[in-house]
């Protein structure tokens, strides 16, 4: 609701889609990435793709990461420090499997040392299918992602 009088122009907002709307378009992801689709990764945050007009940008932290893009191939033994990073994020945390080895152990989910899907060590909010995927699904999965943070309702409380 907008409010304009002679003193200016005041708008009226619910708490949560102002916070909703701030934490969508101000999303940093952990900078995280274990084989072939890291390029891709990378090349949608060069300068073709632009992420950063999204509100989206890379941080090399757990701790000052909204989001995790899981870029690759999963091993067993990388699993534990997949596991480690998010935990290490500060909720409200969000996961992105981002290609075929990620989502599902891709062509070496016959190994016995590759995890059949990242979901089997972490909750995954996003999937992105492909070998390795285009940047544009990328950004289309972040778009995604940031529907679903803007949906969420934090500060609804019981109306006793």
């Amino acid at each position: 609701m907008v409010l304009k009088d002679g003193l200016g122009t005041v708008i009226l907002a619910p708490v949560d889609f102002v916070s909703d709307w701030a934490r969508a378009n101000s999303m940093w992801y952990l900078l995280f990435a274990t084989a072939c689709c890291g390029i891709e990764l990378m090349q949608t945050g060069g300068p073709r793709a632009d992420l950063d007009r999204f509100g989206v940008v890379f941080r090399s932290t757990p701790r000052q990461s909204d989001f995790m893009i899981i870029a690759g191939t999963i091993t067993y033994k990388m699993a534990l420090r997949v596991r480690q990073l998010y935990e290490q994020m500060a909720d409200p945390k969000y996961v992105i499997s981002m290609g075929s080895c990620a989502n599902t152990g891709g062509l070496f989910q016959g190994s016995y040392n590759v995890v059949k899907g990242v979901d089997k060590v972490i909750p995954v909010d996003v999937y992105i299918p492909g070998c390795p995927p285009r940047p544009e699904a990328l950004t289309e999965g972040i778009l995604t992602l940031q529907k679903k943070i803007k949906r969420e309702r934090n500060f609804v409380g019981s109306a006793a």
